[in-house]
């Protein structure tokens, strides 16, 4: 840089900086100088650093003849020897400034900051955008640059000069880019400086915009911490239990701690609908719960820290002392932060005193408005004692003095919601209202005296409206214009009186009843304009006035828009509404219910929407309690009928039926038994599982009740369900309706709990049972789980602890003292288990539904009446009837009780209620006498076949079937052996692959070594099964073996059962079998079978094999099976039979060639497949290398359009 170049702003602006130009100028050095030799200091800024450059860009560089003044002084502080006093940090500050070394003020600015002690002056400067912003194009320091001996430079030079040191800058100094303050974005060369200029300073505004709400927030946040609404703290001091309310900085704190946590742990879906419901709050700042509030640790962390003690906190007292400066230490050169932090203390102080003498103010105004308002209800209540004088018992009533006031009872409404409890009747008299307005009036200013201290403009509008009720008198201006004049100046102040609504508003209400008439005319025009997600808001507005409101009219368009609020409304929105609907029910009473709740109901009964109805089927039983009991037994039941019968929508059916069972519960009107009873069936009958759950849950228990109490349950209820069953048996002859036995078997499945707790209650013990003593606690497993808590035992009969008693007496009656007298349960003995007993002997045995149904029923039926009444009275039953010997078995007729399904029923529903080791050898032996005594007499088996079909789905008897069926493996008798050997069968495909290696398979083996070769042929099935479920290979290639010795072995090549039964299970385990078997063993041997029956001489044997053969192959058609298969064994065997059924059963053979025939077009078709598709694969590569090379053509193209077209042109 030139010697001669001349700095414009190096101008002194003070005297200050003139004395510290004299003072430094034999210290004074150029930037070169400084470079070369120690630094300045820590204020300094540094040798390659230009802070005016930035901000100032048309001005050059500082001359050797002309350093700054702030130089030198930051030279002097740096150096300690050139100066003896210390310079003020605010003098550096006020230099920099001066001297536009921005950047240079802004980091000590920064500095400053970070070490708490910030400077007013810096604070102001950079919080102004008006010191950052040019005024025109034309850089600031170009008016000035004439100075000097090169004359002024033109606006061009003046640019790229300063072009060029700003590229310069930007280069060297890397610390400026960290400041966000400064935007290099408008010093490019675009020519649009002015514009970026603008932007900076805009975000510098926003910036400071930001931080100024920041700090409005900070003061809000304490505002809110200190302010409770005072309707709150009246609640929270009439409830001493409660506690403090959440103050609303806590809210916000709590709901960033919530939000965090559920992100932590992965629930994102969550925190979404919580921060959408939380829309005011921004989750993603703490410093948006309120600025200066410390972060506290997360949930996790207060969860766990939440039970230590924490350390008491202690008052604490700022005390100030007085510190000789000459003991400070050396480096400590000023004491302005201790003279702002007093400062800042005396400003706090200051604030908290202005405070408080503003709350002083406050109660003073609301003393003197309180003042006034006692004075004018003495005049009120003197006025009043002059009008009623002529009756001295009202004179009394009417004259209570201020301290008969009762101030501690609630005002009737302060601000809650209305306590639906009933209110007194109004007085007839005009006088009385009078009266009984003015003393309410009275008891809630004396409320608000004692509990609002805070709300005086509350205050003074009650006041207001309380003087209204008498009479307002105004101040008279003390003028003299005339009336008219006056008229004509105030029609200046725009008011609308004329519309609806400003009728509504000129008119303020005075009284509780006019309150009433303007809720009752706006809401209706209030409603339409809320959001439907909001209108349940409006819920307790509307039934608050439709309560009290006088006009019947009113109250009824009310009600229609209370179920007409929401369109669609969903569950919480319909709680909502019976909620509201109960509790108008019971402040109104049953009368009003009637003739204003329920014509709304009605009106809502075919709605198209199914929200609505279902609403309507919920009302009617919510509203049961509070209507007459005429209406409840006609009208609501009647209704109830019609929708269950009528409406499609499963879930108002639902609703309907829990409602009906509710009906029940109230209704006491003998006659419509009949009517519930059939209810009952038509909702058990109904076609959806949802409708059919409700009835179980809700009505049938509730029904119960009810004929219990009308003592119809065993003499009418019960005994209709069962003539109903055996009705339904008698009409099965050709085929029995499943669907009608299941519902009403599980109709008298849900009646037992109700049926054990009359016997209970009608004992002769029942009036010994009293809660004395320690009474044993009743066990877990004792009852069955009940399907809702109306079927349990225990809510039945009142409590668990007087069941427990009960059960106790039970017990021991049974046990020691019989049941003479017991006439309830005489009736289940002598007449309920006999009828049952008869039903079950009628049931089809091959029908696995009824068995199972029935078998259900019996095992709660024994596990609710106890363990001492199955074994005495329901066994005992049981065996009467299945004597187990060879004369209780009809061979020939195959009638005996032995076949029939009482035996799987008594197996698995008696047998199986106890699981104790002498119920389970009483359960092995009945099923080991069944199995023989059905085998010795030739009977049919599907009795034994039911039980091990309903056991087995249980695993916890599969241990206890194989030991069944051991003890028919090593029988005597090889016809025990046979049923044991077809027994495995059935077993094979429950039990696990463990159990069937271990005790099935050995067993089989033994059995195809039986002697007899009926015993070897009964296995056959069994091994056919495990091969079709078993996945072990070792398993696999046993029975495997085993299976092909029946078909090598010289000794079976004439036995003709064999080959039939090997046949038959071939065609039922071949298709679910693994391929592997099927390919490599049936479809092979099946062959060779068909090829023998060819030469097979008896006619007989010829048809039964051809026949099972049929049915075989039938079965294998559907299977995948490969070309060598198909031509090697599958079409041979085809034609062998062929051969067999042309001579046997020509209908068979037309069916057999369309076979053959569709097997051969298979074959066909795969050749010429595998033609096509080598053809195909090698057009496939053709076309693919054609591709390839269009492709790379297309690849090598550069992006011109012409040379695309030019690539589908024709070569000339």
């Amino acid at each position: 840089m030139a010697a001669g170049n001349v700095n414009p702003f190096n101008v002194s602006d003070s005297e200050e900086e003139a004395e510290q130009r004299q003072d430094g100028a034999d210290t004074e050095r150029s930037p070169s100088d400084e470079v070369q030799g120690h630094s300045l200091g820590p204020f300094s800024p540094p040798a390659y650093s230009e802070p005016a450059a930035l901000l100032s860009s048309n001005r050059t560089s500082p001359s050797v003849d002309g350093i700054p003044a702030s130089a030198a002084a930051v030279a002097g502080i740096g150096g300690g020897s050139a100066a003896e006093s210390r310079v003020s940090l605010d003098a550096i500050a006020a230099q920099l400034l001066r001297d536009q070394y921005i950047l240079t003020a802004l980091e000590l600015h920064t500095e400053l900051l970070e070490a708490g002690r910030e400077l007013p002056r810096l604070r102001d400067y950079f919080s102004n955008p008006g010191n950052f912003e040019r005024q025109s194009g034309t850089p600031p320091a170009s008016k000035e640059q004439g100075v000097g001996p090169g004359g002024p430079l033109t606006v061009q030079m003046q640019d790229r000069k300063r072009r060029k040191k700003d590229a310069h800058l930007r280069d060297r100094a890397g610390s400026i880019s960290t400041l966000d303050s400064l935007d290099f974005a408008r010093y490019s060369d675009d020519g649009n400086r002015e514009s970026d200029e603008r932007v900076a300073v805009l975000e510098f505004e926003l910036r400071k915009a930001r931080e100024t709400i920041q700090a409005l927030r900070a003061n809000l946040t304490q505002a809110a911490e200190c302010e409770i609404p005072s309707q709150e703290r009246k609640n929270y001091k009439s409830s001493p239990e409660n506690q403090e309310p959440i103050r609303p900085l806590e809210k916000r704190a709590l709901n960033f701690l919530v939000n965090e946590y559920l992100l932590k742990n992965e629930c994102k879906l969550t925190s979404i609908t919580f921060s959408d419901e939380n829309d005011d709050q921004d989750f993603e700042l703490w410093d948006d719960v309120g600025l200066n509030i410390p972060k506290p640790p997360d949930l996790l962390q207060l969860y766990r820290n939440c039970g230590h003690s924490l350390p008491l906190h202690r008052d604490t007292v700022d005390v100030a002392v007085s510190v000789d400066p000459n003991d400070l230490p050396g480096d400590y050169f000023t004491q302005e932060p201790v003279q702002q932090t007093e400062a800042i203390q005396q400003q706090q102080q200051e604030e908290v005193v202005q405070e408080l003498e503003y709350q002083i103010s406050l109660l003073n105004s609301e003393k003197k408005s309180l003042a006034e308002q006692i004075k004018k209800l003495q005049s009120d209540i003197q006025v009043l004692q002059r009008n009623v004088s002529s009756d001295p018992t009202s004179a009394v009533k009417l004259t209570p003095s201020k301290e008969d006031t009762p101030c501690g009872k609630p005002p009737l409404d302060n601000g809650q919601y209305l306590d639906i409890r009933g209110v007194t009747e109004t007085d007839s008299s005009s006088d009385a209202n009078t009266t009984k307005t003015s003393t309410t009036t009275a008891t809630t200013d004396c409320t608000e005296s004692t509990t609002t201290a805070t709300q005086p403009h509350r205050d003074k509008l009650k006041s207001q409206s309380q003087q209204g009720k008498t009479s307002v008198q105004f101040d008279q201006p003390n003028r003299k214009l005339s009336p008219a004049f006056h008229q004509a100046l105030l029609s200046f102040c725009r008011m609308s009186t004329d519309s609806r609504l400003g009728s509504e508003v000129s008119r303020i209400a005075d009284s509780e009843q006019s309150v009433m008439l303007m809720l009752g005319r706006c809401l209706p025009h209030i409603v339409p304009n809320v959001l439907l997600a909001k209108r349940e808001e409006l819920i307790p507005l509307i039934l608050c006035t439709a309560c009290l409101h006088p006009e019947p009219k009113e109250r009824d368009q009310l009600l229609h828009i209370l179920f007409n609020l929401i369109k669609r409304p969903d569950d919480e929105q319909r709680q909502m509404i019976l909620t509201g609907c109960v509790a108008f029910a019971q402040h109104v009473g049953p009368t009003r219910v009637e003739a204003e709740l329920l014509p709304q109901c009605w009106e809502q009964i075919n709605h198209k929407y199914p929200e609505r109805r279902l609403l309507v089927a919920e009302a009617c039983g919510a509203l049961a309690p509070y209507l007459p009991k005429e209406i409840r037994s006609s009208l609501v039941l009647s209704m109830l009928q019609q929708m269950l019968a009528e409406d499609k929508a499963d879930m108002v059916r639902e609703a309907v039926v829990k409602s009906l069972g509710i009906i029940m519960g109230y209704i006491d009107d003998p006659d419509k038994y009949s009517q519930g009873f059939e209810l009952m069936l038509l909702s058990l009958g109904d076609p959806s599982e949802r409708v059919v759950s409700a009835t179980h849950q809700v009505f049938i228990p509730a029904f119960a009740a009810w004929c219990t109490e009308l003592g119809n349950l065993q003499s009418q209820l019960i005994p209709s369900l069962l003539t109903r069953i055996e009705k339904l048996l008698k009409q099965g002859e050709y085929g029995l309706d499943e669907h009608k036995l299941h519902m009403y078997l599980s109709a008298l499945q849900s009646l037992i709990p109700s049926l054990f707790a009359v016997l209970l209650q009608n004992a002769p013990f029942t009036s010994r049972a009293k809660l004395q003593g320690d009474v044993p606690p009743i066990e877990v497993t004792r009852f069955p789980r009940p399907a809702s808590p109306l079927q349990d035992v225990a809510t039945i009969v009142g409590s668990r602890e007087q069941l427990a008693v009960l059960l106790q007496l039970y017990d021991h009656q049974l046990q020691h003292e019989g049941t003479t007298g017991w006439d309830s349960l005489l009736w289940v003995v002598n007449q309920f288990l006999p009828q049952l007993i008869e039903i079950v002997g009628r049931i089809n045995v091959t029908s696995s539904t009824c068995v199972h149904e029935f078998s259900k029923f019996f095992w709660r039926l024994c596990r609710t009446f106890g363990k001492i009444f199955t074994n005495t009275k329901v066994k005992p039953q049981f065996q009467e009837i299945l004597r187990l010997s060879e004369e209780n078995v009809d061979a020939s007729a195959g009638n005996g009780i032995l076949t029939k399904a009482t035996v799987p029923i008594y197996a698995t529903g008696v047998l199986t209620c106890y699981n104790q080791e002498e119920d389970r050898k009483l359960l092995i032996g009945f099923l080991e006498d069944v199995m023989t005594t059905l085998s010795l007499s030739h009977a049919p088996l599907d009795s034994l076949k039911a039980s091990f079909v309903e056991l087995g789905a249980n695993p916890a008897f599969h241990e206890l079937l194989l030991t069944v069926l051991w003890y028919g493996v090593v029988h005597t008798s090889a016809l025990v052996r046979c049923t044991a050997a077809r027994m495995f069968e059935l077993l094979v495909k429950g039990v696990n692959e463990t159990l069937v290696a271990q005790r099935v398979v050995p067993a089989l083996i033994t059995l195809s070594s039986d002697p007899e070769i009926s015993v070897r042929i009964s296995t056959i099935p069994a091994f056919g099964t495990i091969m079709e479920t078993v996945t072990q290979k070792e398993l696999l290639e046993r029975v495997k073996m085993q299976l092909a010795s029946f078909l090598e072995d010289p000794q079976y090549q004439d036995q003709h059962s064999l080959h039939m039964e090997i046949i038959k299970t071939f065609g039922r385990v071949g298709p679910n079998a693994e391929p592997r078997f099927r390919d490599e063993f049936v479809l092979p041997h099946l062959h060779k079978l068909a090829l023998c029956n060819n030469q097979q001489t008896v006619e007989s044997k010829r048809i039964d094999i051809a026949t099972q053969l049929f049915e075989a192959y039938s079965a294998l058609s559907c299977c995948f099976i490969s070309e060598e298969l198909m031509v090697n064994h599958f079409l041979p065997g085809l034609r062998c039979l062929k051969t067999d059924m042309e001579q046997l059963s020509p209908e068979h053979e037309v069916i057999l060639s369309s076979m053959i025939k569709e097997c051969e077009i298979k074959v066909e078709n795969k050749a010429i497949g595998e033609a096509q598709g080598s053809i195909s694969i090698a057009a496939s590569l053709v076309g693919e290398d054609a591709k390839t090379k269009f492709l790379s053509k297309m690849g090598q193209l550069t992006t011109s359009g012409a040379m695309l077209a030019n690539v589908f042109q024709r070569k000339k």
